[in-house]
């Protein structure tokens, strides 16, 4: 790492080799998440009830992007090519104007995330639907 990097964010930041995310996103004072959309990180922010700041790269982060953005309305999309001022704009959009409203769709969508891998949620109950099956095939052969 480079000595200018370590000693200019010394006073304002902490760098470590490794951190889990989940903890990250699920700290009291993280108020956004500035993601590519992977579809982990994405349901990772969902589960922590993260609004997410949207800049996709490959594959299907755009798709992913457009879900988060338009369809759910639980972030906010950056161009490709943007900039430090670009990145500015959208954090203080996102604490600012729009907090409520995203704030208001992600905690909505989170609950049903939530809701779905508790005990007796459809995404539990798939898993235990799975399981089940997997151990009847072996008793059957």
């Amino acid at each position: 790492m480079p000595a200018e990097l370590e000693s200019g964010t010394k006073e304002r930041g902490y760098i470590v080799d490794w951190v889990s995310q989940e903890e990250v996103l699920a700290h009291k004072s993280v108020g956004g998440f500035l993601t590519h959309c992977g579809w982990n990180s994405t349901l990772e922010s969902i589960v922590s009830g993260l609004p997410m700041i949207c800049w996709p790269n490959l594959g299907d982060q755009q798709i992913v992007s457009r879900t988060v953005c338009q369809k759910w309305k639980i972030g906010l999309q950056l161009n490709v090519n943007c900039n430090r001022s670009n990145i500015e704009s959208m954090i203080r959009t996102l604490m600012g104007p729009k907090k409520e409203e995203i704030q208001s769709s992600m905690d909505a969508i989170s609950k049903l995330a939530r809701d779905s891998v508790a005990k007796g949620g459809s995404s539990h109950n798939n898993l235990e639907q799975l399981i089940e099956y997997i151990r009847n095939l072996r008793h059957h052969n």
